[in-house]
This record gives C-alpha cells, structure tokens and sequence, in this order.
C-alpha cells in the first residue's frame, strides 16, 4: 500500500517547503536536464524514460512553482519548458547532489563523467559552506534556530571594503 503524502507547503521549515516543492526524484531529474539545455517535452521523456503522464505532472507543477517556465517560439505548436531565475537558484543544489553522489555512490573509477566549469574544462571544486567570519562549517557546526534569536551581522559592501583599504 502506498503511503499519502504529507503536505509540507505550511511547514516551519525551509527545507520542508523546499522539498514540498522540487522534493521527488523525477523532478530534480527534469530541472538538471533543463540545465544542460534540454527544453521540450519528448526530450526530457527520452532522458529519463518517464511515462508521459508522470513527466506531464512533473512539469505542471515545476511550472506552477515557478522553477520552469513554458514559452512558445513564433510559429511552433510545442512548448519550451526553461528555468526561471528561481529554478536558475538551484544550481548549488545540483551541485552538492552530485558531488555527493560522486563521493558515496559510485565504486572507484566507475563514474565517467565530471560537473566541469564551463569556461576552462576543469572538475568544480567541492563546496564547503563557510561560517560569516570565513571559516569553513562543518556538520556539526550549525543549528537551527528562531531568527528572532539569531545574531544580526553586517553585511560589508564590496565598495566600502575596498575603501577602508585604501586609506
């Protein structure tokens, strides 16, 4: 028996709400397409295989959320599915999956393949999230909390950062 799905659109948490909206599988599948420019509705179904039912749900709702958007070229019947800015945020989330992926996943030397920089080829470095003073934050070196008690920073411009030090 299938379990029902608990609605997490009114959750106190971000990665609850986060989840609610790109949370399965074949969804985050249709958004890493999307980034390496697939577009229309037959090319996602031959990537992933998926009965077109599924992939026509999947899609309703990335566009319903805001993480895709349907556009139409002057004189063409088919859709376009692309990224918005807002399904564009998900890169660091691609990113985290895969390297995630690489490093528990795969026996070694079994992956073939490699997220590069576009502009010089070379493999991504490993994201490390950092604390506001710099230092990295590890998983043991973080919480949740009420932002009403969170320690408000300043954030320094770029502007005034260089003109303390130039003085």
């Amino acid at each position: 028996m299938r379990g029902k799905r608990t609605d997490l659109s009114g959750a106190d948490c971000a990665i609850a709400r986060a989840m609610h909206v790109v949370g399965d599988w074949w969804s985050l599948l249709i958004v890493r397409d999307a980034f390496v420019g697939l577009q229309r509705f037959g090319e996602f179904q031959r990537s992933l295989g998926l009965a077109k039912n599924v992939l026509s749900t999947r899609l309703k709702k990335l566009v319903g959320e805001g993480i895709l958007k349907m556009e139409t070229d002057e004189g063409a019947s088919r859709a376009r599915y692309v990224l918005t800015p807002r399904g564009e945020r998900l890169y660091l989330i691609m990113i985290a999956l895969w390297q995630w992926g690489e490093d528990f996943c795969f026996k070694p030397g079994e992956l073939r393949l490699a997220m590069v920089d576009d502009q010089n080829k070379v493999p991504l470095p490993k994201l490390q999230a950092l604390a506001v003073d710099g230092r990295p934050v590890g998983p043991h070196d973080f919480t949740v909390a009420k932002k009403s008690e969170a320690k408000r920073t300043k954030a320094k411009t770029a502007g005034k950062d260089a003109a303390s030090h130039r003085a």
